[in-house]
């Protein structure tokens, strides 16, 4: 299923794959643009990514079915429970066609990706003020 084209889009992405992947992902995307709508939808390292203050999560295709991606291992810890029945490395879970899809699961997982990333950018946000104060001061 690895794909040599160059995507512009995740609509286009998705269209390359089979059916039933393509499926798998359309029901991932909807998972994602359902908890974080505002999040912004790109393709990164030619596979679907959302961004909301960074990098969020993605989705992507492999030999037996999808990958959903939550762009940060350690959080696999806080989910190794519910992970016990699916197949992930790194910060990536490994779907298969014939799984149901752990809907409930994804959506914990992107909603602590999301306060993950709203307290970096306000830590970030912080840092910034900080700085500027010190600049004033001098």
């Amino acid at each position: 299923m690895k794909n040599k084209n160059t995507f512009q889009k995740v609509d286009d992405y998705i269209a390359s794959q089979p059916l039933a992947v393509g499926e798998m992902l359309e029901r991932i995307r909807g998972i994602i643009r359902s908890v974080v709508p505002d999040a912004e939808e790109v393709i990164s390292y030619q596979i679907a990514c959302y961004k909301y203050h960074g990098m969020l999560v993605g989705f992507g295709v492999h030999k037996n079915g999808c990958s959903f991606y939550t762009m940060n291992p350690e959080i696999m810890g806080s989910f190794s429970n519910e992970l016990k029945e699916f197949k992930y490395s790194g910060a990536t879970i490994h779907l298969n066609l014939q799984q149901s899809l752990p809907v409930a699961l994804i959506e914990r997982i992107i909603k602590q990706r999301m306060h993950e990333n709203e307290e970096g950018a306000l830590l970030k946000k912080q840092s910034k003020l900080k700085k500027s104060a010190k600049k004033n001061v001098n």
